[in-house]
């Protein structure tokens, strides 16, 4: 692996959100991965951690979605712990927070409290089912919500349960892209007009936003609403994953007519001998002349075989294997920074390009310099 490395400490490209200061309530899983978004353009993220220890129990250092912000440490148990928010949300332009509906008002820190001492604010609010609805109140996890949603229906064999995606889809897809996407567009609202709003990023409606594509397909008689029996879902042959003669995996999408061509002459098949592969009633032959191909190698062979032709054919390779891969190593997808390999800032700008600023914040370690950057004296008062 030959990462691209952070660079060294010192004056730094400023990011595209350079200026914009974040106030992130601390949470798990996607208000952090938003938080953590925004920071890696370059916003002044300052994370408000709660007193006690880790909220995932494990390592504040190697928590990467933690990286490139500040943090402080309030109590907002006390009575002065909501009104440091307050200050906080006072000298920011969007506020995160990922409490179940109804808690951030309880604890006077909801939209209401906070746009009062900063109307411009935009408020982001991450939750799994949204402010509003039957399930709004209820707990919930990744797969609760892409089940609800109908997209965990989609991925898997025809003939086994749903596959689970990790919580990639949910949570980081369906929830944090999404925030971070609706709080710079109401951030641009906000400068033109000077009013703030509340963003309601609910993972059940991302997730199923994420289906448009699928619903218009359904409409029109292209797709069938049953897992593994369609063209993207593993269901067509030259769409899928393939197992190798050493219990390795090679992941093919030779879709359009030329680059299937190419795939199936690489794989050593007389593409004029083959069923018509537009007829689904041949996929399952097809499937077969596949599967035993592939059974004829290893993935390192094939590898060699379909690299640097467009026959659409990858390795599925693991984490440790894709940060050492030739093309992310080139493109410096993967980075070392602060004594962690972890994915670069994404996507990538011409001209104020995300960096690595900081490592992950330990809680409570900034809370003297934001309480003078931020002119807020009663984080000084709290963390005494």
């Amino acid at each position: 692996m030959s990462p691209h490395r952070p660079d060294p400490p010192g004056p730094r490209t400023a990011g595209p959100l350079d200026g914009v200061r974040v106030v992130e309530l601390a949470g798990i899983g996607p208000g952090p991965f938003a938080a953590m978004l925004l920071a890696d353009l370059g916003a002044d993220v300052v994370r408000v951690d709660r007193p006690g220890p880790s909220l995932l129990g494990g390592a504040p250092s190697h928590d990467v979605t933690n990286r490139n912000k500040r943090s402080v440490v309030v109590d907002l148990k006390t009575p002065e712990g909501p009104r440091t928010v307050r200050a906080l949300a006072a000298r920011a332009e969007i506020l995160l927070e990922g409490y179940r509906p109804g808690v951030a008002e309880r604890l006077g820190i909801g939209p209401e409290e906070c746009t009062a001492v900063n109307p411009a604010l935009v408020y982001g609010r991450m939750t799994g089912w949204g402010q509003h609805g039957p399930l709004a109140p209820r707990a919930g996890h990744d797969v609760g919500y892409i089940a609800t949603a109908g997209a965990l229906s989609m991925i898997g064999a025809p003939d086994g349960p749903p596959a689970l995606p990790v919580n990639l889809l949910g949570d980081y897809a369906g929830g944090s892209l999404y925030l971070a996407t609706g709080v710079l567009a109401a951030l641009l609202t906000a400068r033109a007009t000077g009013r703030g709003q509340v963003v309601d990023a609910a993972i059940v409606d991302g997730a199923a936003h994420l289906t448009a594509m699928f619903w218009g397909m359904l409409a029109e008689g292209t797709w069938r609403d049953a897992r593994g029996r369609n063209l993207l879902d593993g269901g067509c042959p030259h769409y899928g994953v393939y197992e190798t003669a050493d219990g390795g995996w090679m992941a093919v999408g030779a879709l359009e007519p030329q680059f299937y061509a190419v795939y199936v002459t690489l794989l050593g098949l007389d593409g004029e001998k083959l069923p018509d592969r537009a007829d689904p009633r041949n996929w399952p032959d097809l499937r077969a002349l596949f599967t035993a191909r592939f059974k004829t190698a290893t993935r390192e062979e094939w590898t060699a075989v379909f690299e640097g032709t467009d026959a659409c054919v990858a390795p599925v390779l693991s984490l440790h294997e894709a940060a050492g891969h030739p093309h992310l190593s080139g493109r410096g997808t993967y980075t070392e920074a602060f004594g962690v390999t972890q994915p670069a800032p994404a996507p990538r700008f011409s001209r104020t390009p995300g960096t690595l600023r900081r490592p992950p914040a330990v809680p409570g370690a900034h809370t003297p310099d934001v309480a003078r950057d931020w002119d807020v004296p009663e984080l000084l008062k709290d963390h005494r």
